[in-house]
């Protein structure tokens, strides 16, 4: 073989290895996600974003929930018998509302066990996903965050703030608008949140979760503990299973697009 050729081999073999990487890797998530089935007689779904590459340019884009992702996730619920429990793995730092809120609902609405398991991090729009589950299973490191609504670059809560301590005449009108959006956001926030915990708790313990979630006590990123959410009253455990942990290790930082939402026997 000459050198031309042995060039041309090497360069085949090199744009071939990653993609062989990641559907050895692919196997390797669906062998252990039937095997997690098996053991815990459950429906394992997950929701992993992970920031990517274009797989020419080059710059990073952080992923988040989507209307896809929605989509993907109730036709899996969809597929699955109604009382059959669900394992449901968020690693997200949020996304849509109205994405999280139809992935909320549909889960309140089954009558099998469903158990939210957080391997890392389910911020915002995870956090709410999470509150309509029958368990929350997180790692001892693991954190939900706050559901205040955001509107634009602006928190809803100190839109509604700077209204209350400034003079309306002070205050120009693109900001009272929002002002006005902000204060129907939070109340809206704050419904949908203690509906989603009416199936698994007191009504006294879902007002107060509603609240401090969405009060605008803290910033849209502030890391709420699993101590911190038992505090609050949610039903939250730390004996996540090992295989979870594992599972999440072969969701490395991708090259390429893939989907974010992953269950067996996904349809085309």
């Amino acid at each position: 073989m000459d050198v031309l050729s042995l060039f041309w081999f090497f360069v085949m073999v090199s744009s071939l290895q990653p993609i062989i990487r990641q559907r050895l890797i692919e196997a390797a998530r669906q062998r252990l996600i039937a095997r997690i089935e098996e053991e815990r007689s459950s429906r394992v779904i997950l929701i992993v974003h992970r920031q990517e590459t274009m797989r020419l340019l080059g710059f990073p884009l952080v992923k988040y929930l989507t209307m896809e992702d929605s989509e993907d996730v109730l036709r899996a619920l969809e597929a699955t018998d109604d009382d059959r429990d669900i394992d449901l793995v968020l690693h997200t730092p949020g996304g849509l509302v109205i994405a999280a809120l139809q992935i909320a609902r549909a889960i309140q609405r089954r009558k099998g066990r469903t158990r939210v398991i957080v391997p890392h991090y389910a911020m915002s729009g995870g956090t709410l996903i999470a509150l309509a589950a029958d368990e929350i299973i997180m790692s001892k490191n693991a954190v939900l965050g706050p559901i205040d609504p955001q509107l634009g670059e602006f928190p809803a809560p100190s839109l509604l703030r700077l209204r209350q301590i400034k003079d309306v005449n002070e205050i120009d009108d693109r900001t009272l608008i929002l002002a006005d959006i902000a204060e129907k956001a939070l109340e809206q926030m704050r419904q949908a949140v203690a509906e989603l915990l009416t199936k698994n708790y007191s009504p006294d313990v879902a007002h107060h979760v509603a609240e401090q979630l969405t009060i605008g006590r803290w910033t849209h990123d502030f890391p709420i503990t699993p101590a911190m959410a038992q505090e609050m009253g949610l039903n939250v455990s730390t004996e996540i299973p090992e295989a979870f942990l594992q599972l999440m290790s072969l969701y490395p930082q991708p090259v390429r697009m893939q989907r974010s939402v992953e269950f067996l026997g996904m349809p085309n």
